[in-house]
């Protein structure tokens, strides 16, 4: 939102890209609202779970390791801010090299990036100790998929219309979210689609209770 709504934002994007503006446009402003609604959604399931009608989790609790990392991408955005907050040129419109306003987008956005690049993993390994991906659905993949490449190809078009490239490295983690999006999407594929598209476990082939006649089998 900053990078389409606010001036100040904008004209030190322009001052650093050789007066280009940046390349977000509002579907990338609903793609953002979205994901956040979606997250609040999410995380009021694990916060206030009988809202929802579920029965709490007693002792699930965030692993060492997602605290870790939540504890330190808000400390290094904070530094960053406050970074910005102490430099005397954090308004200019024309200092290139100081600390702006800017930084301090781009240092949230790096927050982004770490969370696309870790929040895949979970999912792979889950495959992977299972040797199948029965009950998860390929389609949001399948979507996650088509939606970075289109991700990716928009910030070629708009660099090709602006004749520079810095509609990409202006951008950098809007690409680097792609690619890692891209990269996970071509793990699962190749998990469902082809190392575990015939499943071995007998725990997930759709059958939860045996019949009285299969109890004494041993196949």
């Amino acid at each position: 939102m900053a990078f389409y709504y606010s001036s100040l934002i904008r004209a030190q994007y322009g001052a650093r890209h050789r007066d280009l503006t940046p390349t977000v446009h509002f579907n990338d402003i609903t793609f953002a609202a979205n994901g956040l609604i979606m997250s609040f959604v999410v995380t009021s399931q694990y916060f206030f779970p009988r809202a929802w009608g579920f029965a709490p989790s007693v002792g699930n609790r965030p692993s060492r390791f997602n605290l870790g990392i939540f504890l330190g991408c808000v400390l290094g955005a904070a530094i960053i801010i406050l970074v910005v907050l102490a430099s005397p040129d954090r308004n200019s419109v024309t200092a290139v090299s100081a600390w702006l306003w800017l930084d301090s987008i781009y240092a949230v956005s790096y927050v982004k990036m770490v969370v696309t690049f870790i929040k895949y993993i979970p999912q792979v390994y889950f495959n992977y100790r299972n040797k199948s991906t029965v009950g998860w659905s390929i389609h949001q993949i399948l979507l996650d998929f088509s939606g970075s490449f289109l991700s990716i190809a928009q910030q070629g078009i708009d660099s090709y219309i602006q004749k520079d490239w810095s509609g990409i490295t202006g951008n950098p983690v809007k690409f680097s979210l792609g690619n890692i999006s891209i990269l996970y999407n071509a793990i699962f594929l190749v998990q469902h689609f082809v190392l575990y598209r015939h499943p071995e476990s007998k725990a997930e082939d759709g059958s939860l209770l045996r019949s009285p006649d299969e109890e004494d089998r041993i196949d």
